[in-house]
């Protein structure tokens, strides 16, 4: 811990942060937006499928081999019936109604922080959401970065290798780091977004226990959920075509419940900082 607090008086000051703040309702708060936000995001990156040259059904091939069912029919038939064919229209408008709908729960996140770190926002109203689409782009690349480098990360190095032959030694390497990469790809940016959203100047590592916390629980709880959904939970059975809407709800509950604690946590540790120096 910065500056040596003691771990019980840290677990005693988050149990009453924890107390004092809505932290669920915040994380709801966070997947409502989120979910707003999802669709034109992915209508906009897929929009791009027809000018590259990608056979669409593979895409569908990946999409069934490593999303949940549920999820996989909702996906398929809400979002890639979309973009079989070109559509510029449909590109120009995924980038607006990305942009807007996602800082939007970038925004929201923001507030959050803030309200943890138990300061008002005094930045305007411009600056505030000029920071939310930064933020956006941020997490945005960590998602992409995330997800690439653990399933294609082989794949794109078989590719490199055909051009530059790379040594046998490097690619058993690149594939023992490539899931180290995407984590700390992951940390860095979260740092970032912690360091920055609160309306308070906070340096990396008055930052860094949250992003290590909130990158280290994401990738569990979205492994186990995945687990749970592929294998244990039938939700088209119980709720029909609203179940992939509700797994994918939850996934974003979870995520945006773990931004928050890592936020609390950084909020904790300044706040005990806090306290000491007015002593």
């Amino acid at each position: 811990m910065p500056n040596r607090v003691p771990p019980l008086l840290f677990f005693a000051e988050l149990y009453e942060q924890f107390k004092k703040d809505p932290i669920q309702d915040w994380a709801a708060q966070l997947a409502f937006y989120f979910l707003l936000s999802i669709f034109p995001l992915l209508i906009f990156i897929l929009a791009l499928l027809p000018y590259l040259p990608l056979d669409v059904s593979q895409v569908y091939e990946f999409v069934e081999d490593y999303v949940p069912f549920e999820l996989a029919d909702l996906f398929i038939t809400t979002i890639l019936a979309l973009v079989v064919e070109p559509k510029g229209g449909l590109l120009s408008f995924g980038i607006i109604a990305t942009i807007w709908s996602a800082s939007n729960g970038i925004n929201a996140l923001i507030r959050a922080l803030n309200k943890a770190h138990n300061i008002d926002e005094t930045r305007s109203f411009i600056v505030v959401r000029l920071l939310s689409i930064l933020l956006m782009f941020g997490l945005v690349i960590v998602f992409i970065v995330t997800l690439i480098l653990p399933i294609f990360g082989k794949l794109i190095l078989e590719a490199i290798d055909a051009i530059f032959h790379i040594p046998y030694q490097s690619f058993i390497l690149w594939n023992r780091l490539r899931w180290v990469i995407g984590i700390v790809i992951m940390t860095v940016v979260l740092m970032l977004l912690y360091m920055i959203a609160p309306n308070r100047k906070l340096a990396f590592k008055d930052v860094v226990y949250g992003a290590i916390f909130a990158t280290i629980s994401w990738q569990l709880i979205s492994l186990g959920f995945s687990i749970y959904v592929t294998n244990f939970a039938n939700y088209s059975a119980t709720y029909g075509s609203l179940g992939g809407v509700i797994i994918l709800m939850f996934w974003f509950f979870l995520s945006g419940l773990i931004l928050v604690i890592g936020g609390e946590i950084n909020a904790t540790l300044q706040n005990i900082k806090a306290h000491e120096k007015t002593r």
